[in-house]
């Protein structure tokens, strides 16, 4: 099971990009389309890298790396929500809860 997790823990890391940046081209329009697109993802991505990834260049506590974790989970579930998807939002807010609560419990 732990390894089915982290697949779609992945999986999940991928698609937080992908709405973000849905969001960003769906909620603009000229430059700030473009600025919120791209950036919103990169956002995510180095949240992710610093603080939650396997290799996270920052380390913390458990606790503290499951709620920086839940935050992206809700920024990305949010910006579904905000683009007019909000079944999907939904939809992926409780599979990256469940996802990352396994994932929590878990680790060692």
């Amino acid at each position: 099971m732990v390894g089915a997790n982290l697949v779609l823990r992945f999986l999940l890391e991928l698609t937080a990009l992908a709405v973000t940046s849905y969001w960003g081209f769906a909620s603009s329009s000229g430059a700030r389309q473009w600025i919120l697109g791209l950036g919103a993802p990169v956002v995510i991505a180095v949240v992710w890298g610093l603080f939650v990834s396997p290799k996270a260049k920052i380390e913390l506590p458990r606790p503290a790396r499951f709620a920086v974790e839940l935050v992206v989970w809700a920024a990305a579930a949010l910006a579904l929500v905000a683009a007019g998807q909000a079944v999907p939002g939904i939809a992926f807010a409780a599979v990256a809860l469940i996802s990352g609560t396994v994932n929590y419990v878990s680790a060692h």
